[in-house]
Order: structure tokens, then sequence, then C-alpha cells
């Protein structure tokens, strides 16, 4: 029995949460099948990068940041923790090698971009930058090649530790989409 100055085992503080506190995975969780999930209500493409890439005007409600006449860096929908961003070609193809040298090239500046947004934005202690190529390799949107960046601080957790009953608090997605177009906006202001 714990005390009432304990902390409840899934606060903080507590040495071994009971839950993980990710409300917005479900509404992923739910809709995914045995080929991932569908594609969104309305979708033009049945890919929704491919959807808001060709929907300019759209790029508040979708979470897209920044967008160049390559491609767009833009908020998970459903992330692994705050602050975790997608970059991505307009084009989309299933394999990084599916791309020529310099789309390759041009998906990496937009990476050097979206890392130098996020150190802006969240001053993380560290970056996990990463492809999931193929659904063997856990990528949601197969057809559609795109680089997760996740921000890190010394103390928090990796993905195994959220899978062991680590607890998630997230920020809204609106909250951290105005933190980082403030500071693109910043960063727009000095270039």
């Amino acid at each position: 029995m714990t005390s009432p100055n304990s902390p409840h085992p899934s606060q903080p503080g507590s040495e071994n949460p009971a839950s993980i506190w990710a409300p917005w995975r479900l509404g992923y969780l739910e809709s995914l099948d045995e080929d991932g999930p569908p594609p969104r209500q309305g979708s033009a493409t049945g890919c929704f990068l491919s959807d808001d890439w060709l929907a300019p005007d759209a790029d508040e409600a979708n979470h897209v940041i920044v967008r160049t006449s390559e491609g767009m860096i833009l908020l998970n929908a459903y992330p692994y923790a705050n602050g975790h961003l997608l970059v991505a070609l307009g084009e989309g193809r299933p394999t990084l090698l599916d791309y020529s040298p310099e789309q390759r090239a041009a998906l990496w500046r937009l990476v050097d971009t979206a890392t130098g947004l996020m150190q802006s934005a969240l001053e993380p202690q560290g970056i996990n930058i990463g492809i999931n190529q193929g659904r063997a390799a856990g990528a949601g949107v197969p057809g559609h090649l795109h680089v997760h960046l996740v921000p890190r601080w010394s103390g928090d957790v990796n993905f195994i530790s959220t899978v062991g009953q680590i607890r998630v608090i997230p920020s809204a997605l609106e909250q951290m989409a105005q933190r980082y177009r403030k500071a693109w906006a910043l960063i727009q202001s000095k270039a």
C-alpha cells in the first residue's frame, strides 16, 4: 500500500510506473490493419505524406512546419516523444535508393534543417535520427520513405523502456506546432 505522500505508480518519480499515457496513439492503433493505417478520409493518394505535399494550403492543419520546393518537415501526428518530426520529400518512393543522388541530397538537406529547427525550438540534449525502410523495419508508411527526428534528454527513456511501462506525458500537437513555427520564423529572420 502506498502512503498518501507516495507518488502514484503512474506518476513521475515512482520507481515502476504502471501505465503509458499516450492517448493520441489510440486512434492510430485502432486504425491499423495488416497493411498499416488506412488512408485519411478524403485522401487523394492513399498516403498522408503525399496528401500533405499536394495540399500546401492545409499546412497549418496538417502540422507542416517547413515546406520547400523539394519536401517538407512536419510533426508526427502519433509521436514517440514531444516534438517528434518527420522529414519527407514531396515525391514518395519506398526506399532510399529509389531516389536519385540529387533527391537523397535534398532529403538530407531537409534533415539538416529539421535538426537545426529542433535544436532551436526544444534545445534537446540529443536527437535520434532514423529511417524505417520497409514494413519489416517498422515503416508505418512503407510507400513514402521519411526520416524521423526524435528529441532526447538525459534521463528520459528509450523505446524499450517505454514499452516497459514508462509514462509518456505529451504536449498537444497544436502547441508544439506553434513552438516550432515560432522557432522557424526566428531562424528565417536571421537568414
